[in-house]
């Protein structure tokens, strides 16, 4: 990185649809960047802001041990059982 400046390597052509090119061009004029810069840095934040796999998310609920206690837990399943017989009867 030179100055600050990312030194870029690659050169590459987008279509785009009127709506997004104006959004960009404003963005690019209102952050006093280029449409590049602009481009990039949305990038970079989707990427670092990207959610995790929720399978990922309820192996660390269960490691952590959070969400519902044992008996919470036993009430909720018993209410949904008791639901479900009452919904299945109609």
């Amino acid at each position: 990185m030179l100055y600050g400046m990312a030194k870029m390597t690659y050169r590459t052509t987008f279509t785009m649809d009127e709506v997004t090119i104006t959004r960009i061009r404003r963005l690019a004029e209102s952050w006093e960047v280029s449409q590049a810069a602009v481009i990039r840095r949305v990038v970079a934040e989707a990427a670092a802001s990207e959610r995790p796999d929720p399978s990922a998310l309820l192996d660390e609920l269960h490691r952590d041990g959070g969400g519902l206690g044992r008996e919470a837990a036993e009430s909720y399943l018993s209410d949904a059982r008791d639901a479900r017989q009452v919904w299945r009867s109609l």
